[in-house]
């Protein structure tokens, strides 16, 4: 499947050129433009691809797996050529930047994971209620009324506010994204699959982690080692599972050193 793709790099650059491109990753209920900030920052130099993931944003809905989105990335950045790739995922986008690297190692430059570790971990069916697919859409939906729309059903704001951008609002209100599948998917999304022994990535690897979210912890940190044997992690103080929106000055700082690597 050929993914949504916002890109951006240097007008005039000769280093870009030589230099691999790096491909930013959503997590679950995102969409391209969510790191639009880092990638604005990285294009001062670099060739950057953001993509729409599978039922996200625009790009194509079908069923899913972290193996059939990986592929799924490998097929877009083939089709840009845009490999080997540096690549930046955050939660699902993790995920699914962990398991192209494990399965075609060949295709990425360097890794930098953001607050997923290779294991259980996500969002619940808890965050994401089952109410959300039969949910009854009126003749005409602005942002304010989205948000009501969704209130009862979904209390944290943060959570709430992402899935307002997830609707198709104005006079045919309805999901614009592939949410049914998304639900079916959600224990695949919420898991990790048992890989062959010996599946390794030996390049660079980087993971990201905010001090007050519970996705990264000590008990993760032999499956990193073992999957990822040159992996680093920073720790951003005072963040939480959106480290780049809770801290985006840091987070900024830690993905362009990265980069230079």
């Amino acid at each position: 499947m050929l993914l949504n793709v916002i890109e951006r790099g240097p007008e005039v650059s000769s280093e870009a050129k030589t230099l691999p491109p790096v491909v930013l990753l959503h997590g679950l209920f995102g969409r391209a433009r969510n790191l639009g900030f880092v990638q604005r920052k990285l294009a001062a130099t670099r060739r950057t691809l953001a993509l729409d993931l599978r039922n996200h944003g625009d790009s194509p809905h079908g069923p899913m797996s972290f193996r059939i989105m990986a592929d799924d990335v490998r097929e877009t950045l083939e089709h840009h050529n845009a490999l080997p790739a540096m690549l930046l995922g955050h939660s699902m986008g993790g995920k699914t930047a962990m398991m192209l690297a494990l399965r075609h190692p060949e295709c990425v430059h360097s890794l930098l994971v953001v607050d997923i570790a290779p294991g259980e971990g996500g969002f619940t069916r808890m965050d994401v209620p089952a109410e959300l697919e039969t949910l009854d859409f009126p003749p005409h939906l602005d942002r304010a009324g989205a948000d009501a729309l969704l209130r009862p059903l979904i209390p944290s704001e943060a959570i709430r506010q992402m899935m307002v951008q997830n609707m198709r609002l104005g006079d045919n209100p309805g999901w614009s994204i592939g949410l049914a599948d998304i639900m079916t998917a959600l224990p695949t999304i919420m898991s990790w699959p048992e890989l062959p022994a010996g599946t390794q990535y030996n390049g660079p690897t980087l993971f990201i982690r905010g001090e007050i979210s519970p996705y990264i912890q000590p008990k993760n940190y032999p499956a990193m080692r073992r999957l990822f044997p040159h992996y680093t992690l920073e720790t951003i103080s005072g963040a939480g599972h959106w480290v780049h929106v809770d801290a985006p000055k840091r987070f900024a700082e830690l993905v362009e050193k990265f980069a230079k690597n």
